[in-house]
């Protein structure tokens, strides 16, 4: 069983590592283009809201977010009802280089599933959806200051 967590690990470092070459040329490192990714996919969506989709902490997600803001891929908008409430929208830059980061995921998912049957891809699909509600369930409960007992 170790050896899932390992794999699934490596693959993701991997990709990472990937996308941080690739995006370079476009002043996107350290994982931004994912922030940038769902700010795109969702515009006028909260820091916490992004935070939680990509599992990281609020700190983590505010250092991300101010670094795109600062190199213009996106701005924060006052709520209307709320002026508390800051929401993310993509700039025009930020849109620009959407189609990119878009052509790079599909590309990243036809090398990854190369010579998976239709079944098996359906499979993967729904197998690493369950593991990952899993997972959810746990990062819930420590990210409230719980411990779990190993």
């Amino acid at each position: 069983m170790q050896q899932i967590l390992r794999e699934i690990g490596m693959i993701a470092r991997a990709l990472d590592s990937i996308s941080n070459i690739e995006f370079k040329e476009y002043d996107l490192t350290k994982g931004q283009y994912l922030y940038l990714v769902r700010i795109c996919e969702h515009p006028g969506i909260i820091q916490e809201k992004v935070a939680e989709m990509l599992k990281v902490d609020r700190t983590t997600a505010a250092r991300a977010v101010q670094k795109l803001e600062t190199s213009g891929f996106i701005v924060k908008k006052d709520d209307a009802l709320n002026k508390k409430i800051k929401k993310l929208f993509p700039t025009e830059k930020g849109e620009q280089v959407y189609p990119f980061l878009r052509r790079e995921h599909e590309h990243t998912d036809a090398v990854a599933l190369t010579g998976f049957s239709a079944e098996e891809t359906e499979t993967l699909s729904r197998l690493l959806q369950k593991m990952r509600a899993n997972v959810e369930k746990d990062w819930e409960y420590v990210k409230k200051g719980n411990l779990r007992n190993y």
